[in-house]
């Protein structure tokens, strides 16, 4: 999905349908606006439409005037779908949007939903067979309405080859990122994530945010020890000195840690010494082996393993794919 500089610019079609959820309408245009080159020119360019260009209602008590109808999928090199608010989600989906959805796939766009927009891409097949995500609190609803996806409700997005789909509304702005990653490397997302004053990734799933019946104490956050550890990810960081950092017991730090996160110490530690690899592969001139180490890997082999385990390519296959002069 990589576009040349100095080709046009990717166009993203997002399609609004009734009872649009407008947190998630506007995600796609905000944060694909702000990818830009080294020139400050725009890498996306992004358009709304609906069925029969006709106003729609949002969820946020505005009506959507798009400026197109569902012709805009035709010449479309990704297209999102918002999520559609409550009982929404239980109302068939157009006939028309169906079709322009699967010949936009069999063309070979990519598809992309937010939040509820998941039940739009399972209505028109886009998702059987797929792993898939969408807001947690309608988990169950979709899973009965569709059986034949494998649904995973703690995760904040889901890459499945040419289908994407997002947890619930801000979980937008962590795809549309992981997106922007994908196609122009760690720098341009990074770029743009400061620009929507949002951080470049997001730890863990939305296990994090499930409502629970204990409320977490304000005053528990192992905030501070993440960071302690983001500054000596290249030295051997133990889980009783990370548990010494917020002050509490490992038993009580490793409970509280995954509350926060989603995931344990380990797991956490491991995703941040990878994306710090990344990171140096893309943007310096280190050595594979000097990245190893300065990322806590310790080894090239270490670093080869967890890199290929987590995105499927060798150190020197990613630089050569990520690296930007």
């Amino acid at each position: 999905m990589r576009n040349n500089q100095a080709m046009t610019p990717h166009r993203v079609a997002v399609l609004a349908l009734d009872r649009v959820v407008g947190l998630d309408l506007g995600t796609p245009a905000q944060v694909f606006s702000t990818a830009r080159d080294a020139d400050n020119a725009h890498y996306y360019a992004v358009d709304t439409c609906t069925p029969g260009a006709r106003p729609v209602r949002s969820s946020a008590g505005f009506r959507v005037l798009p400026d197109h109808g569902l012709e805009l999928l035709e010449r479309a090199d990704t297209v999102v779908v918002p999520g559609v608010h409550g009982d929404a989600t239980l109302a068939p989906v157009e006939p028309e949007v169906i079709e322009a959805l699967r010949a936009a796939y069999h063309r070979g766009v990519r598809i992309m939903s937010i939040c509820t927009g998941a039940f739009v891409l399972a209505a028109a097949g886009l998702l059987d067979g797929r792993r898939a995500t969408t807001h947690w609190a309608y988990a169950d609803r979709f899973c009965r309405l569709h059986p034949h996806v494998d649904l995973d409700p703690d995760v904040l997005f889901v890459a499945d080859d040419r289908v994407l789909t997002s947890a619930g509304v801000a979980a937008g702005i962590d795809l549309c990122l992981h997106v922007v990653r994908t196609d122009h490397g760690s720098q341009v997302a990074n770029q743009a994530a400061r620009r929507c004053v949002m951080p470049p990734w997001r730890d863990g799933g939305q296990a994090q945010y499930i409502e629970r019946p204990v409320p977490q104490a304000p005053d528990t956050s192992t905030a501070g020890a993440r960071e302690w550890a983001r500054q000596r990810l290249h030295e051997p960081v133990s889980l009783r000195e990370l548990a010494g950092q917020a002050r509490m017991s490992v038993r009580t730090f490793t409970r509280r840690f995954r509350a926060e996160t989603g995931l344990s110490p380990a797991q956490w530690l491991l995703h941040e010494r990878t994306d710090h690899a990344r990171l140096l592969l893309e943007s310096t001139d280190l050595s594979v082996d000097q990245i190893a180490r300065r990322s806590g890997f310790g080894t090239t082999a270490a670093l080869r393993q967890q890199l290929h385990q987590r995105i499927g390519v060798a150190p020197s296959a990613y630089r050569r794919a990520f690296r930007r002069g």
